[in-house]
């Protein structure tokens, strides 16, 4: 079982992949709308003012589908086929990337046209943003933006979490992804109480987010894209971002693009000014399609280290996890049995002296 485990979620990682190339999001009853309905339910009941009643929340909301997939895991311990149907189940259902490389295929072509009225419908698809004021340039610049950093998001993020930790960390993962989207921005009602979903969040994309801007530098070629100039603005742009993340991922795309991100974005009753990332002019119509490009390149190297992972490093972590254990299990073993020598010998010394004493009183 050791050795199949591995292999099936290696396979249902490369399935799940596969599935969401060839068909993309389900566009009826998605596990992950139901999830936000089940945590909005939750969030009406919980809701205060606080960190503590945030904190419970997102413990109880995440805390959830990591028991599934945990529960799940343990009763395909000896299935491996199961095993690699539920993780390519799973996969399918947290990944993003089809979806988001078509939205932004369709808003290049709504730009291309001049047709700025669908193109600020379809921006919401993408992002938060309020679109009504946008022109091509803004409108091209939130796009490449959210593809660079939903590549993470929806992508990278998921498959790294799903080779370390199979089910639990695929589900867990995507629910507090969705969870930051739900309660995670600054507004006045999530001050608070949203904070410890943004946190998670953060925490859990440390790593993918630096993956994706290094796997960005690395395929930025297959558009057109010069390696040296995306890695110069990476190390000089990516910590300028308010996001430790989010900066990894759009400094990446920026230089790989050759354009200039960040400024002014203006929400839905707020507005925030972002520091620039990059060289170059603003992005324009035909940079979408190149973004679209390196968001798949980027997935694909990810795959591919996502199911090499659990053949390898993950394999080599679990050895030596469980001869570490069973080193201090004997340990442990030893200490015990060298104490139950030394008690008892203490205690027929005990017994000797207290008889001897005994007997010189008489």
């Amino acid at each position: 079982m050791r050795r199949t485990a591995p292999v099936a979620n290696a396979v249902g990682l490369l399935a799940g992949y596969a599935l969401d190339r060839l068909l993309g999001d389900p566009r009826r009853w998605h596990p992950v709308a139901g999830f936000g309905q089940a945590a909005g339910a939750l969030e009406r009941r919980l809701y205060r003012p606080d960190r503590t009643a945030g904190a419970a929340f997102t413990a109880l909301a995440v805390g959830g589908p990591v028991l599934l997939g945990a529960f799940a895991a343990a009763a395909t311990r000896r299935r491996p086929v199961s095993r690699a149907v539920l993780v390519a189940a799973g996969t399918w259902t947290v990944l993003g990337g089809r979806t988001l490389r078509h939205e932004a295929t369709v808003m290049g072509g709504a730009l291309r046209d001049a047709d700025l009225p669908a193109a600020r419908r379809r921006l919401g698809h993408l992002c938060g943003r309020d679109p009504s004021t946008l022109g091509e340039s803004e409108l091209a610049r939130a796009t490449v933006e959210s593809v660079a950093e939903n590549t993470s998001d929806a992508v990278v993020a998921p498959l790294v979490w799903g080779a370390v930790a199979g089910l639990p960390g695929l589900l867990g993962y995507r629910a507090a992804n969705t969870l930051d989207a739900m309660v995670g921005h600054r507004s006045a009602r999530y001050a608070r109480f949203g904070t410890p979903a943004a946190r998670l969040d953060d925490l859990l994309n440390l790593v993918p987010s630096r993956l994706t801007g290094l796997l960005t530098i690395a395929v930025a070629p297959v558009a057109n894209g010069d390696r040296e100039r995306a890695w110069r603005v990476w190390r000089r742009d990516r910590n300028d971002h308010p996001s430790p993340n989010a900066g990894q991922c759009e400094a990446a795309m920026a230089g790989a693009l050759g354009v200039r991100l960040g400024g002014r974005n203006v929400y839905f009753g707020r507005s925030e000014v972002r520091p620039f990332l990059g060289d170059g002019p603003r992005p324009e119509a035909r940079h979408l399609k190149r973004a679209a490009r390196i968001s798949g390149a980027v997935g694909l190297a990810a795959l591919g280290l996502a199911a090499a992972y659990p053949l390898t490093v993950g394999r080599l972590a679990a050895a030596v996890g469980r001869r570490g254990l069973k080193a201090a299990v004997g340990q442990r073993g030893q200490v015990t049995a060298v104490g139950r020598r030394r008690l008892n010998g203490v205690g027929r010394r005990g017994l000797g002296a207290a008889v001897a004493g005994q007997g010189s009183g008489r």
